[in-house]
């Protein structure tokens, strides 16, 4: 549970214009009080660079506590938001997105966490992440390392956006962090001959603000999954299942 939280910001103040800064205030308070956490201070600092970001403070149980380390055989993977924004975003600093592509992908990635790790622990789900930099496989990864077990994933069920796909097959639009997370992961992670580059970039698309994977009980995944959609969470779905250990850690089939 998030308590209070510090903005900390440098601001290029004799590039862009002061209402930028407080537009980005705004977003923060916005969001800060949708999750009932305060902002009870903060550090701006002039830099050539526009950074920002939070400093939070919060509290958990320790028998609560859901690591990335405790994923089983058997448990379903639930997944709660769609792929590709590394892609899109990237695809907008050049100016190749639309205003309405940039409506959807802002509402997805302005959309708290909050709801679905609630019902995460209410769920009793034995192991999460949530999935930024390292895209969805690494990290999936990470927690198929840290669980000792290996994952199967079904590309059909995994949601992404469209306009990430066709962006991807325009070419030009990869983020370098994708890249290196394709790089890193070729030698941990296989694919059916059926799923082709472009799709399976989008798996190892770095993401802005993404959704959690869940590691969830078999036994109540559907009902878990069913309660995600009734607050709302409409992209969230069931992508595949946790194994045994095999000799590669993540298997996307189709």
């Amino acid at each position: 549970k998030p308590l209070t939280a510090l903005d900390i910001v440098g601001f290029p103040k004799n590039v862009l214009s002061l209402d930028v800064l407080a537009e980005i205030l705004k977003g923060a308070i916005d969001k800060t009080q949708e999750a009932g956490c305060p902002i009870v201070g903060g550090h701006t600092i002039v830099d050539d660079e526009l950074k920002f970001g939070l400093s939070v403070t919060g509290i958990v149980h320790p028998d609560r506590i859901i690591s990335n380390a405790k994923a089983q055989p058997g448990d379903r993977l639930i997944l709660t938001k769609p792929l590709g924004m590394g892609i899109i975003t990237t695809a907008l600093k050049m100016g190749k997105v639309s205003g309405e592509i940039v409506e959807k992908i802002t509402k997805i990635m302005t959309e708290l966490n909050k709801t679905a790790s609630e019902l995460m622990v209410s769920f009793n789900a034995h192991a999460a992440t949530d999935i930024t930099g390292f895209g969805l496989l690494g990290h999936a990864h990470e927690i198929a390392q840290a669980s000792n077990v290996s994952m199967l994933l079904y590309a059909d069920s995994i949601p992404y956006l469209p306009e990430a796909l066709t962006k991807t097959k325009e070419g030009g639009y990869i983020p370098g962090g994708s890249a290196d997370n394709k790089a890193f992961l070729k030698d941990k992670v296989t694919f059916t001959d059926n799923i082709d580059e472009y799709e399976q970039m989008i798996f190892f698309d770095a993401q802005t603000s993404g959704g959690l994977l869940i590691s969830a009980r078999p036994e109540s995944a559907d009902e878990f999954l069913a309660a995600l959609h009734e607050k709302g969470i409409k992209y969230a779905a069931i992508i595949g299942e946790v194994t045994q250990p095999l000799p590669e850690k993540i298997r996307i089939v189709r």
